[in-house]
């Protein structure tokens, strides 16, 4: 039998700093580089901070400090039994920003980062300087178009481009489908998520074995379809409604939006979507030939991207 990683497997050495800092009632364990303006990270689903691996160095490099945390329920971070909703999730990233000891944070997310970016500079709109949201929409935005396509039996069906999604709703069998056989599936979606190219690419079979093992630590399958279960359920729920109300609200920050053309998660009309939610400027950009993982893909241009958007300031 493969044994559990432990929790701290996930510190990898590297040009920058871990350490734990306390937020919002949990402890979270961030990796830091540079010095300057805080950029926040916060990465997507089955992923960990490490996903921002190209980005720590790239904009410490660039005159910021760059910080990426795993977020609850994620690597080497608290695992609590509740806190998946969108309000608590906010109230962490919130509480970080507090916690190191800024008033202000670039706020750059993936996926469901990406999504929580743009609630925090909704729900904690002083703690917000921008937003870079890569491969993620707005989350009233997604909510649009799932419902829009809902019904739809071909391509740009944006509900059906989620059906892990509606798949994380059962009980138990989602983790075991997350965990079995050294969480193949992990493998498997970031194989499909991606665009061929990476996956050829020499060390591509490394980065697969660092999210498998981290998909492995103890609780981390449970906390990440937690996420999922909450976003689903909440349709139905008055915490859901509070929430949609919430985010009418347009925010006032630049945003920068990041995406593959070839994304099969987050599909390109719904990326743009997301712009009627914001009252600033926004820039979107298309990556050709990149899937859901941008900043992985193709590393080069992403940093090119945020560090452009965010030396503008």
């Amino acid at each position: 039998m493969r044994p559990t990683p432990e929790p701290s497997t996930v510190r990898i050495d590297g040009p920058w700093q871990h350490r734990d800092v306390h937020a919002n009632g949990i402890r979270l364990h961030v990796a830091e580089a540079g010095e300057g303006p805080l950029v926040l990270l916060l990465h997507g689903f089955g992923e960990f901070w490490w996903t921002w691996r190209h980005q720590l160095t790239a904009l410490a490099g660039a005159g910021f400090r760059a910080v990426a945390v795993d977020l609850r329920g994620y690597g080497d971070s608290d695992k609590p039994p509740r806190g998946y909703d969108a309000w608590t999730l906010a109230g962490d990233v919130g509480g970080l920003v507090k916690a190191l000891g800024e008033p202000r944070a670039h706020l750059v997310g993936h996926g469901w980062g990406g999504m929580l970016a743009w609630t925090v500079a909704a729900i904690h709109p002083r703690l917000v300087s921008s937003v870079g949201s890569v491969s993620a929409a707005h989350p009233l935005a997604l909510r649009r178009e799932i419902r829009r396509t809902a019904l739809r039996r071909k391509a740009n069906n944006q509900a059906r481009a989620l059906g892990h999604v509606f798949r994380a709703q059962l009980p138990l069998a989602p983790e075991r489908w997350l965990t079995r056989d050294g969480a193949a599936t992990v493998e498997a979606l970031l194989r499909s998520w991606s665009a061929p190219e990476w996956t050829v690419q020499p060390g591509f079979d490394d980065v697969v074995a660092r999210y498998r093992s981290a998909m492995l630590v103890r609780g981390v399958a449970h906390s990440a379809l937690e996420y999922y279960r909450w976003a689903l359920r909440a349709q139905l729920r008055g915490e859901g409604r509070r929430f949609a109300e919430a985010m009418q609200r347009k925010i006032t920050v630049p945003v920068l939006q990041l995406a593959g053309a070839a994304d099969p998660c987050i599909l390109p009309g719904t990326v743009r979507a997301s712009a009627a939610w914001a009252h600033g400027e926004v820039l979107t950009r298309m990556l050709d030939g990149v899937g859901h993982f941008p900043h992985q893909e193709a590393p080069a241009a992403a940093n090119r991207a945020l560090a452009s958007f965010l030396s503008s300031f």
